[in-house]
């Protein structure tokens, strides 16, 4: 016996390490003269192996038991291609024995269910389904169920099946099964509870058997009557369908009535006669008191269509309703108006039902709009056009631009005055384009659309001298046609429009355009595109490759754009891979209902880009919303899951919701092919009491197996909510053409010496090169080469990229540098060294003028 070869009488098992605690492996041979534990293919210490030894009585032999402990640091150092594992080695005089590998893992149990049980209403003896699927875990967790906080058994209850993968399936809904369901999911480490669903059997109602029918009245009618409540509706189940009562003739028709018919005919015919009395009387009335009004009202059945609910204390008062009135109207009249017609939302809802009612007068529909707008703030010189065409002032021209109030001109000026800018927006109905213009000279100058993420720079010297053009800007509303047939790619940003058409340029113009993709990594494949003749869209240049008709430069959240050509451009996107991504911007808005009992909260998930979520901004303005949480990014994956949103921890006491409404879902594919409407869902709450002036409660927005972000709710409810939407607007919300050296961070003297110097080649090639690399714009090198100057467009570029800081200090360090590399061509060292102490510090920037910035560095 003492020459075989060690058995296991005990060997490692499979463990767990909770939290922080170590586990501990144990092994057992006979005979054995020694036993050693090996951990992923290395000997384990002796000093760490606890022994011990006896003699087993029956047959002598030895039997000896080592024992090891495995910490939680162990196993999280530990980096191989499979789990963490331990063997025992027995000796014997005969030789060796291994035992089987145990592994040692880390358990845990993570929040959030992959699948939670949803509510559901169940008719009587139909199926009832609920989905579980627990959260990731090791080991796995195992599922329980609980209905109304007892367990559900599926031995008790042979009606209830618990085993088809983790769900719970009641075969034959009935009365009982009505209640709140929990699935409980637990392992070694923890227990997790799933939200809880509410599950509602209901019971359609049925008519029982009719009556005996009754006596035969002094009518000749009998009736007979039914009852629903063969079954009884119950728990929301539909009434009975048809009538419970039910009457007949007794003889078939055949029944002479008297006594009462001469009455009845009496009574009818006298109640004739009042009313065509009161018919007379009431039209003589209103021509009377038409025929007071006179004849200055114009179009008088459009105008009443609308206004209904005006109202005037005398006959021959100033009616603000017509277009040539004399009087002043009486400001104390309730709901009064005089021109221009300045609408709240509220009012135009209420005052005008539908967009046909100002058809036959177009230019008072234009003008209502224009106010309208100007009320809500959205610029204080806005101006609605239906079409603003796109002009070319030639030399020496001096040209009047609408609603300016000023002239802008003459020959041989490089700087013009701030134009006032025409913007055309989507919160008219029928969605137009957003639109902004002003008039630039050779002193070139930058157009903005207001807040959102969109903006033109012209440089100096790209127009001619003594030529002005008018330069426009366009978003387009609708839905884009810029994708391709197969339907892979999504729009990344809004489709920009510059012109005009015709426009001549000595140099391209740099087009920033927010978009809304994850560049974060190589997960996508994005194209920039331009609208063709035809309205057909080609494909300009992928943004990675090298071209020499345009060069983009793509930010985090920015693509800058220099282009030659006037058009409509955007980007696009093919995902290469699921880990690709786009940001959606998540904002909660909310208001009190009209019975000021209910509160509305309404989440809108749109692409990141501030273009986007002004169209947000926009509606809430007309509803009267307010911004209940600073709005928030989400990362969206392409891995085909869907974005679920829901509302928790609402105060019980004081607030109630629905059920079944706590939580909604977009489709992937609707949050992924998103580019212009808005996503939103609505939650309606109610509070029990008028008293209930605060409501706290969490948005959670997440994607299925992807991110997840909360957006906490804490406000305060006032019946006499009157508050606009804050929002916090860029400073160039208002202003959105700056012309000359006010719209540039780089002093025109310092540009022109920086070109000088740059553009000039020595011994080394062409010094732009070092320029563009030092500033981080050293690819497709080869656009630059084909410019006339290519510092110039270099510093265009730089100056879109930090149109926001404008950290002119980035820009003096970055030729301070280069003077150091060319420090062995003394003349060019020397220029350069002169150059960076010469540009003045981003602090300076901001406390001083243009003006005085051109006087200083002439």
């Amino acid at each position: 016996m003492s020459g075989t070869l060690p058995h296991f009488l005990q060997e490692p098992d499979d463990a767990y390490i909770v939290k922080s605690n170590p586990i501990k492996l144990r092994c057992r041979a006979r005979p054995a003269l020694q036993i050693f534990f090996k951990c992923n293919g290395e000997w384990v210490h002796q000093n760490q192996h606890t022994s011990l030894e006896h003699t087993e009585l029956g047959t002598g032999l030895k039997i000896r038991e080592v024992m090891i402990n495995v910490s939680r640091q162990q196993v999280e150092d530990f980096h191989g291609p499979e789990d963490y594992w331990c063997l025992c080695v027995a000796w014997s005089h005969l030789g060796t024995s291994k035992s089987r590998k145990a592994t040692v893992r880390i358990a845990y149990l993570r929040k959030n269910f992959e699948q939670e049980p949803q509510g559901m209403e169940v008719p009587i003896n139909g199926m009832i389904v609920l989905h579980c699927r627990p959260p990731e875990g090791v080991p796995a967790a195992e599922v329980e169920w609980l209905k109304n906080e007892e367990l559900v058994s599926s031995i008790e209850d042979i009606n209830i099946d618990t085993r088809a993968d983790h769900n719970l399936i009641i075969n034959e809904a009935r009365l009982s099964d009505s209640g709140n369901y929990t699935c409980l999911a637990s392992n070694i480490v923890a227990r997790r509870r799933s939200a809880t669903a509410t599950v509602i059997v209901f019971v359609d109602g049925g008519w029982a058997e009719w009556t005996m029918w009754s006596v035969c009245s002094s009518e000749c009618e009998r009736q007979r009557t039914r009852e629903c409540t063969d079954p009884e509706p119950k728990h929301g189940g539909r009434l009975c369908d048809g009538v419970a009562l039910d009457t007949d003739n007794c003889t078939g028709d055949l029944c002479i009535q008297g006594g009462n018919n001469d009455v009845a005919l009496y009574s009818g015919l006298a109640a004739g006669v009042v009313t065509v009395v009161v018919l007379v009387i009431a039209l003589t009335l209103y021509r009377r008191n038409q025929s007071e009004y006179g004849v200055d009202v114009i179009d008088s059945s459009a105008l009443t269509g609308g206004f209904q609910s005006f109202s005037f204390k005398s006959a021959r008062q100033g009616n603000p309703l017509l277009m040539n009135s004399s009087m002043q109207p009486d400001l104390t009249v309730s709901r009064t108006y005089t021109g221009p017609i300045c609408f709240p939302d509220s009012m135009e809802k209420e005052l005008i039902p539908e967009p046909a009612l100002f058809d036959p007068l177009p230019d008072l529909k234009d003008k209502v709009h224009s106010s309208f707008m100007v009320s809500l703030g959205v610029s204080e010189r806005a101006e609605y056009h239906a079409k603003v065409p796109s002009q070319t002032f030639p030399r020496g021209v001096v040209q009047e631009i609408g609603g300016g109030g000023g002239t802008l001109g003459g020959r041989g000026k490089s700087q013009l005055a701030p134009v006032q800018p025409a913007l055309v927006s989507s919160m008219t109905t029928g969605k137009r384009p957003l639109r902004t213009n002003g008039v630039f000279g050779h002193g070139g100058g930058r157009l903005v659309v207001p807040n959102a993420g969109v903006s033109l720079l012209v440089p100096h010297g790209a127009i001619e001298e003594d030529t002005t053009w008018e330069l426009y800007m366009s978003i387009t509303q609708q839905d884009s046609s810029a994708l391709s047939d197969e339907g892979q790619e999504i729009l990344l940003s809004p489709e920009v429009t510059y012109g005009p058409p015709g426009l001549t340029l000595s140099c391209p113009v740099a087009l920033t355009i927010a978009h809304c993709a994850d560049v974060s990594s190589e997960d996508w494949n994005i194209k920039l595109k331009r609208q063709a003749q035809d309205n057909s869209w080609e494909e300009v240049m992928t943004v990675e490759e090298e071209s020499t008709a345009c060069y983009c430069l793509l930010d985090t959240q920015c693509c800058h754009l220099l282009v030659e050509r006037p058009g409509c451009y955007a980007l696009v996107g093919e995902a290469l891979t699921q880990a690709a991504g786009k940001r959606l911007r998540l904002a909660a808005f909310g208001n009190m209902e009209p019975n000021f009992l209910n509160y509305s909260i309404r989440v809108y998930c749109v692409n990141d880009t501030p273009h986007a979520f002004q169209e947000v901004v926009s509606v809430e303005r007309g509803r009267g919303g307010r911004l209940l949480e600073e709005p928030k990014t989400l990362l969206f994956r392409a891995n085909s899951f869907s974005l679920q949103v829901s509302i928790q921890d609402i105060p019980q006491f004081l607030w109630s919701i629905k059920p079944f409404t706590t939580c909604q879902e977009f489709s992937f594919s609707q949050v992924w092919c998103s580019s212009q409407s808005p996503l939103q869902c609505a939650f309606s709450l109610e509070r029990y009491s008028p008293a209930a002036n605060q409501l706290s409660c969490k948005i959670s927005v997440r994607q299925v197996k992807g991110h997840e972000q909360i957006l906490q709710v804490y406000t305060t409810i006032a019946e006499s909510e009157k508050d606009t939407v804050p929002f916090f607007t860029q400073s160039d919300c208002t202003i959105t053409s700056q012309t000359g050296s006010r719209a540039f961070k780089i002093p025109l003297s310092i540009r022109q010496r920086i070109c000088a110097t740059f553009d000039t080649a020595n011994a080394k090639g062409k010094d732009w090169q070092l320029l563009a690399q030092k500033l981080h714009i050293d690819r497709n090198l080869g656009y630059f080469a084909r410019q006339t100057s290519p510092s110039a467009v270099i510093l265009s570029l730089w100056e879109a990229q930090h149109q926001e800081r404008g950290d002119l200090d980035s820009l003096a360090s970055a030729l301070e540098e280069i003077g150091k590399v060319q420090s062995k061509h003394s003349t060019s060292a020397d220029t350069l060294d002169h150059i960076s102490k010469t540009i003045p510090s981003s602090d300076s920037i901001m406390n001083r003028s243009s003006e005085e910035l051109d006087t200083n560095h002439t």
